[in-house]
């Protein structure tokens, strides 16, 4: 073998290169260096029957990229340089395949800490990372990051180079000190605690929320803020939340100054805990009384909406000409006067309460209709049931009651005429025109369809955790082994040692438990997990539910700090108060329950008193 330059005239591709007969390769990872530098790495060729031709048996992406090279040079009026080509000695076509795939197979990707290493040595030899990224046709950015790995402890790099953290893991590590990177590694090794990766690192690190620099109306620098870099120079986040805050809101009031003395008629501030919903808007100039919206996000981002007011405002300005604002002329004067409209408003307002009083259904629908599409005095929201662990996503959303209730949401999204790919019932405030449709095809249903509709969108704004969960599984007799069984991911978050042994001996019992109360957590949780499914020849035990899940909840520990257990407190000391109320402290005056279901009674809801009454005005009403 033999190494000469050929020109690029004199190159064809082999039928034997494993790449021959494929469209053109995507050449856009080694353009830039070879724009620059050439063709460093020379390709394999051999002679064919052309005269003083040669075919590409390995390297027609090198031979690709210098061709593009090359047609940009001859547009320019410069030189074009030949290929450094590697000539075999063998014409064997064998030997041809063979090299071919030797070059492409080899050609795979070094791992970042092998390019750590490299880079590094290419450093200190003076090279700047502008021309590392070059050379290596690859962003600057790329060059930055790898060399960010050299601020890692060793064992986090080699760890990186196995695969056994991924890259997220390793870009948030870059934010740590040494100590913190020795902390996290001492929970790496710890059995019994599950060091924090991904999102969930990057919390731990900062001590809870993290805001991006990025995200500040106000000079950081001048500021005097301390902030922690990403050492792969991507991002850098505010150390102190509450100080960013405090500067941002300040930022916030003079930008707000700004846009009034800009001509806007206001300048709205919508807080954190709140939301600008575009929908609820239209758009008006600065002439015609458009105001700005500030946005602000809990994120600590801050989002501008220039020339808007409600759309309530937008209908009372709108011109009637068959029902369009033209936007030209000034609306006509109303005839009748604000203070008026209110007069009118208020009395209507008070004859239709008034009415609803004697037609329960009526007011049933109407307050369906609400709960479902919202309403500007109604603060509903629904219950995310989010989890930031994947396995807890997976596993509920892979359960029977998740996909039970599932079911019946689409039900009745098609017993409404909603569409069938809406993911919620409730959320949101679709506005009056979604609120009459929805009331309107309400008053067509029956009551038993109604409620329906009720549970479902009760289920979607029960919030998870709270009190009303327990009263209400306590009223039903729920009982989770209907429902739920331990897997792998219940398991995986159970990290008390003293927990698992008592759940040892629930499942097991108290001999096995006392036999293994000095294993280890992960041993425990292999017995917990051979006892549930019957594996190793144990009994299988069926129908097991934890005590915190169960309905009403119990610690395993005196230690409190159980949420089920604490809604539970508030749920014994209502019951208490309520069967205080029913019983009467006058003995010789008692008061009876009227129709009322007693918590803790297995009977349902049904049974508590409550059917549907005809009262013959074809209003359904529901009568207890």
């Amino acid at each position: 073998m033999k190494l000469e330059f050929i020109q690029l005239d004199k190159l064809v591709v082999s039928k034997t290169n494993m790449r021959w007969g494929r469209k053109a390769p995507d050449v856009s990872d080694i353009l830039p260096s070879v724009r620059k530098r050439g063709v460093i790495q020379p390709i394999l060729v051999r002679p064919n029957c052309a005269p003083d031709g040669f075919e590409i048996v390995a390297g027609r992406r090198r031979y690709t990229a210098a061709m593009i090279d090359a047609e940009e040079r001859r547009a320019e009026g410069r030189e074009v340089e030949p290929m450094p080509c590697a000539i075999l000695d063998s014409d064997d076509d064998a030997d041809a395949v063979e090299a071919s795939l030797i070059e492409n197979v080899a050609r795979l990707d070094a791992d970042d800490v092998t390019q750590w290493v490299t880079f590094t040595r290419l450093v200190k030899e003076g090279r700047d990372t502008g021309d590392i990224a070059a050379t290596f046709a690859m962003p600057e950015l790329t060059v930055r990051r790898i060399l960010a790995l050299g601020n890692l402890l060793p064992r986090i790099r080699t760890m990186y180079a196995d695969e056994k953290i991924d890259r997220a893991t390793v870009r948030h590590l870059t934010l740590a000190s040494k100590r913190q990177q020795t902390e996290w590694l001492a929970l790496v090794d710890d059995k019994t605690e599950r060091a924090p990766t991904g999102q969930q690192l990057k919390a731990w690190l900062m001590g809870g929320q993290s805001i991006p620099v990025k995200l500040a109306l106000f000079d950081v620098e001048a500021s005097g803020l301390a902030t922690v870099a990403d050492l792969f120079g991507e991002d850098r986040f505010f150390a102190d939340a509450a100080a960013f805050w405090t500067a941002q809101e300040a930022a916030i009031e003079t930008t707000r100054a700004f846009c009034l003395e800009r001509g806007w008629s206001d300048a709205v501030i919508v807080p954190r805990h709140e939301y600008f919903y575009e929908y609820e808007h239209e758009k008006r100039s600065k002439e015609r009384g458009g105001r700005v919206y500030i946005d602000v996000h809990a994120s600590g981002e801050v989002t501008f909406h220039e020339g808007y007011v409600t759309r309530k405002e937008a209908e009372r300005r709108a011109k009637s000409d068959n029902g369009a604002d033209t936007g030209d002329d000034k609306p006509a004067r109303a005839e009748i006067t604000s203070a008026c409209q209110t007069y009118v408003d208020l009395h209507r307002h008070a004859a239709m309460r008034a009415a609803l009083t004697d037609h329960g259904g009526v007011a049933l629908r109407l307050m369906v209709a609400h709960l479902v599409i919202g309403s500007p005095l109604w603060t509903v929201r629904r219950e995310s049931h989010f989890a930031r662990d994947e396995a807890t996503r997976e596993s509920v959303a892979s359960g029977l009651a998740d996909i039970q209730f599932d079911d019946c949401r689409r039900a009745v999204l098609a017993l409404l005429d909603m569409p069938m790919d809406k993911e919620t019932l409730t959320g949101g405030y679709g506005g009056d025109h979604e609120l009459v449709r929805l009331f309107l095809r309400l008053m067509e249903l029956p009551d038993p369809a109604v409620m329906d509709v009720i549970t479902v969108a009760m289920g979607e704004t029960l919030a998870s955790g709270s009190a009303a969960v327990e009263v209400a599984g306590a009223v039903l007799g729920l009982d989770m082994a209907d429902w739920w069984e331990a897997d792998a991911a219940f398991l995986d978050l159970v990290r008390d040692k003293e927990v698992l042994r008592a759940m040892v001996g629930d499942v097991a019992g108290s001999v096995v438990a006392q036999a293994n109360a000095k294993e280890k957590g992960a041993t425990l949780k292999r017995i917990i997990a051979d006892q549930l499914t019957g594996v190793g020849g144990r009994d299988k035990v069926r129908r097991w539910v934890p005590r915190w899940m169960a309905f009403p909840a119990s610690a395993y520990t005196p230690r409190g700090g159980v949420g089920a257990v604490k809604a539970g407190a508030v749920v014994a000391a209502a019951r208490s108060e309520v069967e205080q109320d029913v019983t009467g402290d006058d003995p010789d005056n008692p008061t009876t329950p009227g129709g009322v279901a007693v918590i803790g009674d297995q009977e349902s809801v049904d049974d508590a008193g409550l059917e549907p009454a005809n009262d013959g005005d074809g209003d359904d009403t529901l009568a207890a």
